[in-house]
């Protein structure tokens, strides 16, 4: 979920309260796959005594500038968030810290306390964020990787224009390329493509130059505004498509159907009537809408569950409500949970699948030894 206005949000908090002083307690939690490189006391061991001197951001990725490298660096992933105790910082569409829980949270992952008693936390419930300890940041991936940050490095139109018409793939897929324009994720694609009223499967080089030009005025305008709001969702416009597209169905905006689509290797919400292919692709298009979500294995919910439902990452379960009131809470988070999914990295998505269809294999392989073995048990003995 976190992408670039939600991560400029808070770079801004932690510029507004935190700068020039030093930090006085970290604790760093013992998980290997969230941080990457070091250990828990070793990277604690390199904050204390620093004093934070500046904040930056590149597209998705924040990092800590202290008077001495090594730097803290952030990738927030889907649901890595900064949390400033006792300063309102920007909440996503579904946080996974709540005001009233526990303090520092149980998915706190980097934790410090400076010497005026403000404290710190990042927080990843789904663990798919990675904080590292880096002597220069910028020089290493991710970092080195991105292209230029759609906020602080804009291109201009006409490098826009030029830049569309060598690219032969879908434009959602482009926006979503993180080494040519960076911080741009699901959301804002979804809702500048909208906006511009441009089908998120248009292959970029057959844009018109007005498209092009709309497209690049969307871009600037969606993540201008939502900066400027904090990332505060309830303060976006009402008639973005931001507030629809969470949905698990076919939905309406503005009395007009929103179907939904892969593009870019995630599940995209367009409006077809607003949204149309053009030239070669026109007739080639199937937009099929989404499979209902009643059709989806319960156990995927499970998996990818949250808000309120602990993740598999977690290794947690969830017990089965048994009341019509529990039943249908239960249902609204399993359909939460897909719509999370439809957000998630493809290339974290592809592991799942794999996983999943590997238990599947050794499960069928199972079943037909023991069923072997049955037949062979109850086979008649040949008379002699």
């Amino acid at each position: 979920m976190p992408e670039l206005p939600e991560v400029e949000a808070a770079r801004r908090a932690v510029e507004e309260n935190c700068l020039g002083k030093k930090i006085k307690r970290a604790i760093i939690a013992d998980d290997s796959k969230v941080i990457e490189g070091v250990s828990s006391s070793e990277f604690e061991s390199a904050l204390i005594s620093k004093t934070i001197v500046s904040a930056h951001r590149k597209g998705k990725n924040l990092w800590l500038l202290l008077d001495s490298p090594p730097f803290p660096t952030f990738q927030f992933g889907m649901a890595g968030a900064i949390y400033i105790k006792g300063v309102a910082v920007t909440k996503y569409k579904r946080s996974a810290v709540k005001d009233n829980d526990e303090w520092p949270s149980k998915y706190s992952k980097f934790f410090v306390e400076l010497d005026d008693g403000l404290e710190l936390s990042f927080t990843d419930k789904r663990r798919f964020a990675r904080v590292r300890l880096l002597n220069d940041p910028t020089s290493v991936p991710p970092i080195s990787e991105l292209g230029p940050d759609a906020l602080f490095e804009p291109m201009t139109v006409d490098e826009f224009m030029e830049s569309l018409s060598k690219k032969k793939i879908g434009i959602k897929a482009l926006l979503l390329d993180q080494s040519y324009i960076s911080g741009i994720g699901n959301w804002i694609a979804d809702e500048v493509l909208y906006q511009a009223r441009i089908h998120p499967l248009q292959i970029s080089s057959s844009l018109s130059k007005e498209n092009c030009a709309t497209l690049h005025k969307c871009i600037k305008e969606v993540i201008q505004y939502a900066v400027e709001v904090d990332a505060e969702c309830n303060r976006f416009p009402n008639d973005w498509l931001f507030h629809f597209r969470w949905g698990k169905k076919s939905g309406n905006i503005k009395g007009k159907k929103i179907d939904f689509i892969t593009a870019g290797g995630r599940t995209s919400a367009y409006v077809p009537e607003l949204q149309k292919l053009s030239g070669t692709l026109a007739s080639k298009a199937a937009d099929k809408p989404r499979k209902q979500a009643s059709k989806r294995k319960e156990g995927k919910a499970e998996e990818d569950g949250d808000g309120d439902e602990p993740s598999s990452e977690e290794e947690e379960t969830t017990e089965t409500t048994k009341s019509k009131k529990g039943a249908s809470r239960e249902k609204k988070n399993q359909d939460d949970a897909r719509s999370e999914e439809d957000d998630e990295d493809p290339k974290e998505k592809s592991g799942k699948v794999k996983t999943k269809t590997s238990n599947k294999q050794e499960k069928s392989a199972k079943t037909s030894k023991q069923a072997a073995s049955s037949r062979n048990s109850k086979k008649p003995k040949r008379a002699k």
